[in-house]
């Protein structure tokens, strides 16, 4: 076993010394040029006959090219390592293309390293480099190496790009938008304002870290402007893990709820970025689609009614324990002003971030123009920090969609409360029939239209009407909104159920959420009829209504003492870490996939199990960098909050309403202030 490690070595270490060596002890045995790519070669040979036409008016932008294009052809007749390297570096006709595999990628980095000093007499030196470019022959996308000097338009003008397969030069095409150099652009205002953004908040934070560890020896004793930005004391509270029933009025399993709901989102969202990348078997979509575990993907969206769900349930819930302590009154202004503080900061950080330092942090083949979403941002920014983005069809930040709808029910939020801490189960009673109205408005929507939410016939007009249209997604939000007001009025009551009534619960609410995933498999299948629109309507309807009330009985069940193996699972401390960091790394999530996926060097493989791959490598980094966020961004800005507290004889208790579902706000979750009245000691929020 050791000499074959031994001789491997020796190879390698072979290998790396040829790629090191001189180019005259290489190039003798480089001279087969017919194994490098055919169509480099076919426009190799092209080049060597490449003649202006006498009357055509030559420019200077087309003389430099002219000129590098002869001095790659004379460095390709003498078996030059760079103008190899140029040629070498080409992408083939990707094999193929009938399974999905439209990307050759042919040598990134090898392209752009190209750095070759020509002189030629009478004229000033000049450094040839090689620039990147995709060029299509229909759908199918292949590497191009040339001369940084040289455009799109010249190749077109120059080549004809014809070729001896007799495939039509209109064919074929190269567009600047796909070429990449070497040359970085300078950066803009933007990326300097964002770069010294960080940079400050970065270091305010290094030193009031160290300002705690070595200046403070009791904490009790810390400054508050210090506890804002001291990494510490960020950290204890992130991460801190509270024992399980240590307070009453804090709901455990939600933390589980939210952390599988997260989990789920950006493992569905991962799929998605595989599409951008450059798949060998893309069309093995059509095959994979059809099989069980697609199902659980296709309809990854009711993990997001699960957030509605639990949004509703805590405004609803913790709220109206406050107004109990206020009798009654409701500070409406502070209390939108403390979900502003907690969700913007990050958020408008996060459209910068995304705009601008990807460039900064990654490249690739396909990474030109940066984010993929730049363009909608540069135009739309305000809509996604107006939260009401979700009305547009140029979205900046894609997913954020949904935080301009749960805002947008957050704003309305305050009439539902005051009205049913007055009026009571009137008003829940009101509530539960515009949950109907919504509903019927759904179903409506979808006839009429003929709209269906299916992959076989969807459309993105269906998308905007009735996944992104706050009045027909706003169900899940009011089931939890109305199951909180039920918790608020029970009041921790135990109720006793036998164990018929518990076994006849979990088996509804386990066919729900079962028939809510799998209910379309059958008509996935290869040569099933498509459903009806009169089937979709019910069916996205029902299990919108279905889905939302479902969670409702798990929460009920795991408080009431019969959740067993799920509340064991959901309530366990282990989440709550994470549950804190749920916002942050919703937030950043895609930012993270889109790097990974357009940051390849070669083509990969579209399966289940390279997505997993995919996934817990992005995953992994989503939460290192959420967790740098958080203490750069949110935990001084959420911070802020504490200073605005009324002053009073017992300090107020600043709970989130992450006690109740954990202890960390986002979006996905309330900052709420409670101010316990004297001698009470009670977490609510």
């Amino acid at each position: 076993m050791l000499n074959v490690t031994a001789v491997v070595f020796l190879c390698g270490l072979a290998l790396i010394s040829a790629a090191n060596s001189r180019e005259e002890d290489v190039l003798p045995e480089l001279q087969h040029l017919n194994q490098l790519s055919p169509m480099a070669l076919e426009f190799a040979e092209r080049f060597q006959d490449l003649k202006p036409s006498e009357e055509e008016t030559i420019s200077e932008e087309d003389q430099l090219c002219l000129d590098d294009l002869a001095a790659l052809t004379a460095g390709l007749q003498r078996f030059q390592m760079w103008a190899l390297k140029m040629m070498d570096s080409w992408g083939s006709t990707p094999s193929g293309q009938l399974t999905g595999n439209l990307y050759d990628l042919g040598n990134f980095d090898e392209c752009l390293n190209i750095r070759k000093e020509i002189s030629k007499e009478g004229s000033p030196n000049r450094t040839i480099q090689g620039k990147y470019c995709f060029r299509s022959v229909y759908l199918a996308k292949s590497a191009t190496c040339i001369p940084a000097s040289c455009s799109a338009v010249h190749m077109k003008k120059y080549m004809g790009l014809s070729t001896r397969t007799g495939t039509p030069s209109t064919s074929i095409t190269i567009n600047d938008s796909t070429c990449q150099t070497s040359e970085r652009e300078p950066w803009d205002g933007l990326t300097i304002f964002m770069i010294v953004i960080l940079s400050v908040l970065a270091t305010l934070v290094a030193l009031f870290t160290l300002w705690d560890y070595f200046l403070v020896k009791n904490q009790d004793e810390l400054p508050a402007y210090v506890k804002v930005f001291s990494a510490r004391v960020s950290s204890r509270a992130l991460f801190r893990v509270v024992e399980n029933k240590s307070n009453p009025n804090v709901i455990d399993c939600l933390h589980g709820i939210r952390c599988m709901s997260l989990i789920w989102v950006v493992f569905g969202h991962q799929y998605i970025s595989s599409l951008t990348s450059a798949s060998i078997n893309l069309f093995h979509i059509a095959a994979w689609e059809t099989t069980p575990f697609a199902s659980f993907i296709l309809n990854g969206f009711y993990s997001v009614d699960s957030f509605f769900m639990l949004g509703g349930l805590l405004v609803s819930l913790i709220t109206l324990r406050l107004m109990d302590k206020t009798k009654g009154k409701l500070n409406v202004p502070m209390m939108y002003l403390h979900r502003i503080i907690r969700i913007v900061p990050l958020l408008g950080m996060a459209i910068l971030i995304y705009m601008t330092l990807m460039p900064v942090i990654s490249g690739g083949p396909l990474f030109v123009g940066g984010f993929a979403g730049k363009a909608n941002c540069e135009k739309n920014w305000y809509l996604t920090l107006l939260f009401v983005n979700n009305w547009t069809d140029d979205l900046c930040l894609g997913h954020t969609w949904y935080l301009s709808l749960d805002m947008q029910l957050f704003l309305i939020s305050p009439i539902l409360l005051i009205t049913l801490h007055k009026w009571g189960k009137k008003v829940a009673a009101a509530i539960f029939v515009l949950i109907i109205l919504l509903s019927g408005c759904l179903f409506a929507t979808m006839m009429v239209n003929d709209y269906s939410m299916t992959y076989k016939n969807f459309s993105p007009d269906a998308m905007r009407a009735m996944y992104f249209a706050t009045h027909t997604h706003a169900t899940p939000w009011l089931i939890g909104f109305l199951f909180g007001y039920f918790l608020y009025v029970t009041k921790g009551k135990k109720f006793l159920l036998n164990q018929v009534a518990v076994w006849s619960g979990w088996i509804l609410c386990l066919a729900m959420l079962f028939t809510s995933i799998f209910a379309l498999y059958p008509a996935a299948q290869k040569g099933a009829p498509p459903l009806t629109t009169l089937q979709n309507s019910f069916y996205y309807t029902l299990t919108r209504l279905g889905w939302s009330s479902a969670l409702c009985w798990v929460v009920f069940a795991c408080m009431q003492g019969y959740g067993g193996l799920a509340n064991s699972f959901l309530s366990t401390p282990l989440w709550q870490p994470l549950s804190r960091l749920s916002y942050s790394v919703y937030i950043w999530h895609m930012f993270i996939q889109e790097v990974n996926a357009r940051n390849v060097r070669t083509n990969s493989y579209f399966s289940d199990y390279s997505i997993m791959v995919n996934f817990w490598s992005s995953f992994g980094f989503t939460l290192l960098f959420s967790y740098i966020m958080y203490l750069l961004i949110e935990a001084p800005f959420g911070a802020l909050d504490q200073f605005m507290r009324p002053k009073t004889k017992n300090p107020p208790v600043v709970q989130q309403k992450s006690q109740i579902d954990d202890n960390a706000p986002s979006n996905l979750e309330e900052l709420q202030v409670i101010t316990p009245t004297p001698g009470e000691n009670e977490a609510q929020k």
